[in-house]
């Protein structure tokens, strides 16, 4: 082939390569932005005129995208009621906090029953503090009032092991509470008051909520758990039964409700945005790291 024949050729197969790369690279903008418009914008079903069923289940941590779902239910105004089944040891006091707050906004318009399962104790009771009217099995273990601040300590491990920590801080109480130290006795009283506050914070809320004080207070904020036979002598539910109990409760309150289908709002823990784009538009997104998991001590409210 002479040198002007080949020099054409050349020329082709590199426009070819760069068309190609230009075509390759514009088809991904394109797939990129249908998915993040669907990720960004998905289609929610229409449900019409409905009570509304929500789940809260396993230990409870703080969910934006919970919270914006709870939002939406009380700003929905096809939703009419909301019933809430509870299987929960607890969880952090922001969480449940923020499922409660979530709660109430619902309340303020709609009627709220709360169902507890198997489960509903600390951080799963105080999310049901949220609801009008709390309904349990006979046995459904509920309580433990209480809140509890725990982390691990490797300070003898890493002395045995020849290994220091150097800490500068600007003050002693700075990130108190460390896994690499012993707790300072200003250190723990600092946290002792932090866990006090926040106990005499949930503790006034059963109040408030149950109508409890004095004696009747004591005896239920003690920590303790209970099942839900003691838990409705005790004042701290409304009655012992299932979703059907609690449909009923609602009929008692309006017998326009009894006619209407109740429908299961789902969410679920928000992706990443690439892990949402991919997702919605089909790719297994199973082997992405994940980064929702708490990190660092947490104030707990959870069943021990």
């Amino acid at each position: 082939m002479d040198p002007i024949t080949r020099d054409f050729y050349e020329e082709r197969r590199r426009k070819w390569r760069r068309s190609a790369f230009i075509r390759g690279f514009v088809l991904a903008l394109l797939l990129v932005a249908i998915g993040w418009g669907i990720y960004a914008f998905p289609r929610e079903p229409h449900r019409g005129v409905h009570i509304a069923r929500i789940h809260i289940m396993d230990v409870i941590y703080a969910a934006p995208w919970r919270e914006r779902m709870i939002r939406d239910i009380a700003e929905d105004e096809d939703v009419v009621a909301l019933i809430v089944h509870i299987d929960s040891p607890g969880g952090t006091v922001v969480g449940s906090e923020g499922i409660y707050d979530g709660l109430r906004e619902v309340g303020a318009d709609k009627p709220v029953v709360a169902v507890l399962s198997g489960v509903a104790a600390s951080g799963g009771y105080l999310a049901a503090l949220g609801a009008d009217h709390v309904i349990a099995r006979g046995n459904t273990i509920t309580g433990s009032i209480g809140v509890i601040f725990e982390y691990l300590i490797f300070s003898d491990l890493l002395d045995r092991l020849g290994v220091g920590v150097e800490t500068i801080r600007s003050s002693q109480l700075k990130a108190e509470a460390s896994p690499l130290r012993d707790l300072s006795p200003e250190g723990r009283a600092a946290e002792e008051a932090v866990v006090q506050e926040t106990y005499d914070w949930f503790r006034a809320l059963v109040g408030e909520r149950r109508r409890l004080d004095g004696a009747a207070l004591d005896r239920v904020a003690d920590g303790r758990t209970f099942t839900g036979r003691m838990a409705l002598d005790l004042g701290l539910i409304d009655a012992l039964g299932d979703e059907q109990t609690a449909l009923d409760y609602l009929e008692s309150l309006d017998s326009a409700l009894a006619d209407l289908s109740v429908e299961t709002w789902e969410f679920e823990e928000a992706p990443g945005i690439i892990e949402g784009i991919l997702g919605r538009i089909g790719i297994n997104t199973g082997g992405l790291p994940h980064s929702g998991l708490p990190r660092g001590p947490r104030l707990m409210s959870i069943l021990k």
